[in-house]
């Protein structure tokens, strides 16, 4: 996806719910940041920064579930509302908000 696409005041349109696949993420980038947008199983659209708070694992390539992100390096599962490590894990991943509107997703930068 390309962030360039649109700019709405803060609000940046990244591109539409279907091209996030269910439960699987996209990344776009901010600069140097690489930002992750993931698609829950209903629909749901959060965005973080695509870095684990352990070992900056890839989130984007991790599995998505019941509300969270499980890191594919070391198995931390992370919020994808808050970014917090869950259980016993702790750590914070920055998050980002988003908005859907018409099937069009904006993440607000």
């Amino acid at each position: 996806m390309n962030l360039a696409v649109m700019t709405t005041y803060d609000w940046r349109l990244i591109g539409r719910v279907e091209d996030i696949p269910r439960q699987g993420a996209r990344c776009v980038k901010n600069g140097e940041m690489t930002i992750a947008v993931f698609r829950t199983s209903d629909d749901k659209v959060f965005a973080m920064e695509d870095r684990c708070p352990h070992k900056n694992g890839p989130l984007s390539q991790g599995i998505v579930h019941a509300g969270c992100v499980t890191c594919p390096l070391h198995n931390w599962v992370i919020s994808l509302e808050t970014g917090e490590a869950q259980g016993a894990d702790e750590g914070r991943t920055q998050t980002f908000e988003v908005k859907v509107e018409d099937g069009e997703v904006y993440l607000k930068i």
